[in-house]
């Protein structure tokens, strides 16, 4: 572990005397860590952190006292306000209002991912003018009332129309709608029972949406199992219900020079191996801090 990182998981431990806290802060690396983890920062460090430049970071932290998140809210920078309203509470009331109207919509799409916004705030940015906003809408909102959802599964963007579609059940009079546009036709089909029409699609996604369906038949898995594609062919492989042999012959046919799409094939079979993780940063003494900070001149 490199000194940086050494300060920044200094930077967060747990029960780090206030003095050593207020060191760290002159690391930027360490700072940014402290000011975005730590529970415990006094009225002070809060103020260092600002002046120093980390407001952003700082606004990130929900363990901030509301005061200074709210503050945070008026900041002049939008990259400021959007951090606070990730997650801020409506502390004190109107704040969450007061951010659904910034003028800037990343504060608006930050907002749309606030598990603290109300219905009618979020009816509010599924209407925004801004596509981002509306599409993390689609993303947090999964109960929407219909009416929102229809709004949003026939949006003008085709990007949350897709995003809809995955993300909502649509309406039986809205399916036909759905498996007609090019754009969700691939999402819509696991609303559908597989057909050889949807099983033989232009789209590949299409004819990988139907060789993942639930309710595939023997005759469509045999046939998309020789399809052109090898993400169809990698997707049948991946069911659990494909025949043994069927599956070894699919996965020996598989083999690519691409170390991505190697990857992305073997993911989707859940052969894939993940790295192991970090160790945990050892937990310093006063001593071993105090002798890091020397090192690091601070």
């Amino acid at each position: 572990m490199n000194l940086d990182a050494e300060l920044s998981a200094l930077a967060v431990q747990e029960d780090l005397p206030a003095d050593l806290v207020w060191r760290l802060l002159q690391h930027p690396q360490a700072r940014r860590s402290a000011a975005l983890l730590r529970k415990d920062l006094t009225a002070e460090s809060i103020e260092e952190v600002i002046r120093l430049g980390s407001a952003r970071t700082l606004a990130a932290n929900a363990h901030v006292p509301a005061m200074v998140r709210a503050r945070l809210a008026e900041h002049p920078e939008p990259s400021v306000r959007a951090a606070v309203a990730a997650s801020v509470a409506d502390e004190p009331h109107g704040l969450l209002a007061r951010l659904a109207d910034d003028q800037d919509s990343c504060v608006r799409s930050f907002l749309a991912m606030n598990e603290h916004l109300p219905p009618e705030l979020l009816a509010v940015l599924a209407e925004d003018a801004e596509p981002s906003v509306r599409s993390n809408v689609v993303q947090y909102w999964r109960d929407a009332p219909e009416p929102v959802r229809r709004a949003l599964l026939t949006d003008s963007d085709p990007n949350i129309r897709r995003s809809a579609a995955s993300v909502y059940s649509p309406p039986a009079d809205l399916l036909p709608v759905l498996l007609a546009d090019p754009e969700t036709r691939a999402v819509a089909v696991r609303h559908v029972d597989p057909s050889p029409e949807l099983a033989r699609d232009p789209d590949s996604g299409v004819r990988r949406a139907v060789a993942a369906h639930p309710n595939l038949s023997a005759e469509l898995r045999d046939e998309l199992a020789a399809d052109v594609d090898l993400f169809v062919r990698n997707t049948i492989a991946a069911r659990p219900g494909t025949p043994s042999a069927l599956r070894e012959s699919l996965v020996a046919a598989l083999a690519t020079d691409d170390p991505l799409t190697e990857w992305s094939l073997s993911f989707q079979r859940n052969t894939h191996a993940c790295p192991p993780p970090a160790p945990a940063a050892p937990r310093l003494t006063r001593e071993q801090a105090e002798d890091l900070l020397a090192r690091a001149s601070l």
